[in-house]
């Protein structure tokens, strides 16, 4: 089985031999990311749990990039903004609105769910589905629509 953190690995190799010192940055956070969960739980990640730290990195970006534009700091609010490619870089292919909407569709069906009441139900149906693939707060909102609708 091929390791995501094999890959991150050749990576920051690449990105060292290439100079690309932005990208070198990035990439040493990820692998630290992932080592800080490795020694706090004395285990090896799985690309599974890879992937949750790299979605745990991207839910911290968008959130950062909210509270630095709306205290006007543009310049971090660039720096967080690319450090994002960086870390899709090492997740699955990103789902299209039109392949939310339909698995979110899917879902409330699935579910039975009625109500705002039942998001929950309908939240554990997607969330394995569309981890590191898709803005789980954005799919938040795309349910409580289906639901209040």
């Amino acid at each position: 089985m091929d390791l995501l953190t094999d890959r991150i690995k050749e990576d920051m190799k690449a990105a060292m031999k290439g100079g690309n010192k932005a990208r070198l940055g990035v990439i040493r956070l990820i692998l630290a990311a992932i080592k800080q969960v490795e020694v706090d739980e004395r285990i090896v990640l799985d690309n599974e749990r890879v992937i949750l730290v790299l979605d745990k990195m991207l839910k911290q970006r968008r959130e950062s990039i909210r509270q630095f534009a709306d205290a006007g700091r543009h310049d971090l609010v660039a720096i967080e903004e690319a450090e994002i490619p960086v870390i899709q870089d090492f997740l699955p292919q990103a789902l299209t609105e039109t392949e939310i909407d339909s698995m979110v569709k899917d879902a409330v069906a699935e579910s039975g769910a009625e109500s705002v009441k039942d998001m929950g139900k309908v939240m554990a149906l997607l969330k394995t589905k569309m981890q590191g693939r898709a803005d789980m707060s954005a799919v938040s909102i795309k349910i409580k629509a289906t639901l209040a609708g």
